[in-house]
């Protein structure tokens, strides 16, 4: 089992950045889809990016891509997302997952149902 733990969170002014960690543990870090989901109130959870761990080929959904950046240090089975220029509907619950074991090609997915492991989310909010 996987265990994510996301830190970084917080307030921040419309225009500003903020890096957010995800500290994975408990199994395995190679061969899996790391990934960036976020949740506002009434809102469906929407994917912002991901990262193949093994070689970190990177994918970044159009709403974010630009602006966010996602990394991994992979020797410290930490992933990062560094999000700039940060704007008043950024603001949401950020989640880190993980799916479970599985190739490349399962790629794009964009869909939190094909991620097996969650950390508890870090709030972020961007004041206009």
């Amino acid at each position: 089992q996987v265990q994510l733990v996301e830190s970084g969170g917080g307030s921040v002014q419309a225009g500003g950045s903020l890096r957010l960690s995800c500290q994975a543990s408990g199994s395995i870090y190679s061969d899996r889809f790391m990934a960036w989901f976020r949740q506002a109130p009434g809102k469906k959870r929407e994917w912002v990016a991901n990262i193949y761990t093994t070689g970190g080929v990177t994918l970044h959904a159009d709403s974010v891509k630009g602006r966010f950046t996602i990394t991994q240090d992979y020797a410290k089975n930490t992933l990062y997302l560094q999000m700039n220029t940060l704007k008043p509907e950024d603001t949401a619950m950020y989640y880190c997952a993980a799916t479970g074991l599985t190739g490349f090609g399962s790629r794009p997915l964009r869909s939190s149902t094909q991620y097996n492991y969650w950390g508890q989310g870090t709030q972020v909010t961007v004041s206009s």
